[in-house]
């Protein structure tokens, strides 16, 4: 009996990860331009639960964000493609920030909490967090090389795409990308 209740326990498991995979690939066909760069996993895979330094002075790790889809951006005040996509993720917390979804940056290596605050001020980013990862060490974990890098966490607080370089994040193609998970609610 054991047997026969692991079998079914074990198809139901297999056909909810495939039901899984077909909704990401539903919404991988949504990417159009430079969102092509966006490449979702096969499976969810773990983040770092490394503590980082909020504006504050506090400590947050990533599992605060579980039970909402979160695009979370490593960036650096020196980094020239940064400058220019910071405002676009702005633009799309604006639009579609709330209970279901945010987005999250988190500066990591040497920038000083006056840095970061300049460079928002510069481009006119007053909405996206301004958290650090001095040591590097949540990007380490995350195989973070090279700046930005942009991960998509679904509600369970899992990487379920990355995207290496940057991107029009205020685009159509994001926009729906992001819409799309949210709709499909925390199986995303």
């Amino acid at each position: 009996m054991k047997i026969i209740r692991f079998g079914l326990l074990y198809m139901a498991l297999a056909l909810g990860a495939n039901a899984a995979a077909a909704d990401l690939s539903a919404v991988a066909a949504l990417r159009e331009g430079d969102m092509k760069k966006l490449n979702f996993h096969e499976a969810p895979k773990p983040v770092s639960q490394t503590p980082f330094e909020r504006a504050d002075g506090s400590t947050g790790t990533l599992s605060d964000y579980a039970g909402k889809h979160v695009v979370l951006n490593f960036w650096a005040t020196w980094c020239a493609p940064c400058r220019k996509e910071m405002p676009m993720l702005s633009e799309l917390q604006t639009e579609l920030g709330g209970d279901d979804f945010e987005v999250v940056t988190l500066a990591t290596g040497r920038n000083a909490p006056p840095a970061m605050k300049k460079f928002f001020d510069e481009i006119g980013v007053d909405n996206l967090p301004l958290h650090r990862d001095p040591k590097s060490a949540v990007a380490r974990e995350m195989g973070v090389f090279g700046l930005p890098i942009t991960v998509i966490l679904n509600p369970e607080g899992q990487e379920i795409a990355r995207l290496q370089g940057d991107a029009h994040w205020n685009s159509d193609s994001a926009k729906a990308i992001v819409k799309a998970l949210i709709d499909q609610g925390a199986g995303g």
